[in-house]
């Protein structure tokens, strides 16, 4: 069975990501396309640095084209955020990317665009999933990637420079042209490098590259930015006295930061030091989206500068349709991924990279010195972020115990203040505390955890929330 979750499809390569499932999924989709009568429109075909990224990019081109569906191929490893911009820019009605984001090494996928550039809807990858799951080999079509090309049916495009001109174009490059910032760029063995230090050294910054050799197994670490991943970085910037480091997951849509000091900058801080400046620095005005499991100090933000914070569902494009729905100036995640208004409709972790630059340039500061700017005006909250795996018996067990019979602790047992003011349940569980503070259980829907998040005025409470619900429920890990 081919499932999708909050990013796209994802699965064990050589168990659930094979040839076989790649194929079935884009027969779905080109008879999706044949339905809505768009199959002449095309589609935008792009891969990442993957085992077996750019051979299953290729299978899904020879399916597209044995169904007549003309395809644009990114004909090298790039930034799924640049193949969303190229269906919205060649307003293709759909465009899939073969990655796994942030997921381990052994894992691979495919992430589903619509139209605009967007992340499917949950509509949307439910109507296909099902549709899927009813098709066999037999009705997958197919061409050679040859003789596709030869038919003109594929056109393969390598240069990333309209992508990246739409972002210097938003860019005020001439102020970080004569900041002189020194960075440090780890692209986590993935494909941010040519388009990140492309930028930056467009506006005159000193570069240093880490972390940019191709390496499937990603230096045998998670390709996800953070603070337990980036120890590289952190120790880079101190030893080479840069202004900061930039890193971004293994397919280039989300951010990590470690400031001039060495302290690693949680993406919930690199959102709120955004959003900050987009308000104040280039005054934009309008209200911020985040999902139930990012920092509420956005909320202060919006609040100071008579503006409204938009809480949605865990998924990036729950984000996008709001920022659409209010015209919104920025929307992000706690996982690092954020975007702004006027670019795409999905996260990117170049433009957001590359705007937080400008923001550390424009201001003349230090970034650690405009984070303490933040703390004086809006105060700090900490947030604590555990995952826990399970058994497949193990989570229809957390299942109905959690979700089903809604069987949470009682907090004021273990600590006064923490008693429930209110409890909601459109997307897992987020427990509202009466003092201030909340906390969330939800299924991962890209990896098989369970997470829980907790954010409070302090840390050690925050710790004590967390460590609160994994007594209860049993949780290890």
């Amino acid at each position: 069975m081919i499932q999708f979750g909050t990013g796209g499809w994802r699965a064990i390569i050589g168990d659930g990501f094979t040839k076989a499932n790649v194929r079935l999924l884009i027969q779905g989709l080109c008879d999706r396309m044949a339905s809505e009568q768009v199959t002449q429109r095309g589609v935008v075909v792009g891969f990442d640095r993957r085992f077996l990224s750019q051979e299953a990019a290729e299978w899904a081109c020879e399916v597209f084209a044995g169904n007549g569906v003309p395809v644009t191929y990114i004909g090298r490893p790039a930034p799924t955020p640049m193949f969303m911009w190229t269906v919205r820019n060649k307003q293709t009605p759909y465009g899939i990317a073969v990655t796994a984001s942030h997921n381990p090494a052994l894992y691979n996928g495919i992430k589903v665009f619509t139209e605009g550039g967007r992340d499917a809807e949950a509509e949307v990858t439910q109507e296909l999933m099902d549709h899927i799951n009813t098709l066999t080999d037999d009705d997958v079509l197919e061409l050679r990637f040859d003789t596709a090309v030869e038919e003109g049916l594929i056109t393969t495009q390598t240069s990333l420079n309209w992508y990246l001109d739409a972002i210097l174009d938003k860019l005020d490059v001439e102020t970080i042209r004569h900041r002189h910032l020194h960075i440090v760029l780890d692209p986590m063995f993935g494909v941010a490098q040519t388009s990140l230090q492309t930028i930056l050294m467009t506006a005159r910054c000193q570069v240093d590259v880490i972390n940019e050799r191709h390496d499937t197994l990603f230096g045998g670490r998670m390709p996800s930015p953070s603070r337990g991943t980036l120890e590289h970085l952190r120790q880079t910037v101190l030893d080479r006295d840069a202004d900061l480091g930039i890193a971004t997951d293994g397919d280039a849509d989300r951010l990590g930061i470690i400031d001039d000091t060495g302290t690693f900058l949680h993406p919930n801080q690199i959102l709120v030091l955004l959003y900050e400046y987009l308000l104040t620095g280039k005054g934009w005005t309008g209200p911020a989206v985040r999902n139930m499991s990012t920092t509420h100090l956005l909320d202060r933000v919006a609040e100071a500068h008579g503006e409204q914070c938009h809480e949605v569902p865990v998924g990036f494009k729950w984000i996008s349709a709001k920022m659409a729905e209010t015209d919104a100036v920025i929307g992000g995640e706690s996982s690092g991924g954020l975007t702004v208004r006027g670019h795409i409709a999905g996260k990117d972790g170049i433009y957001a990279g590359s705007l937080l630059v400008e923001m550390v340039a424009a201001s003349g500061k230090k970034l650690s010195e405009l984070w303490a700017d933040i703390v004086e005006r809006y105060g700090q909250l900490e947030m604590v972020e555990k995952a826990y795996t399970f058994t497949p018996e193990r989570r229809a067990e957390l299942q109905e115990r959690v979700f089903v019979d809604q069987d949470l602790p009682d907090f004021a047992e273990v600590h006064g203040s923490w008693g429930v003011d209110h409890v909601t349940w459109d997307d897992g569980a987020k427990i509202y505390f009466t003092e201030g503070g909340w906390a969330t259980i939800r299924f991962s829907g890209t990896e098989p955890v369970l997470r829980v998040f907790a954010e409070m005025e302090h840390l050690e409470d925050a710790e004590a929330v967390a460590a609160t619900i994994a007594d209860h429920l049993g949780l290890e890990g």
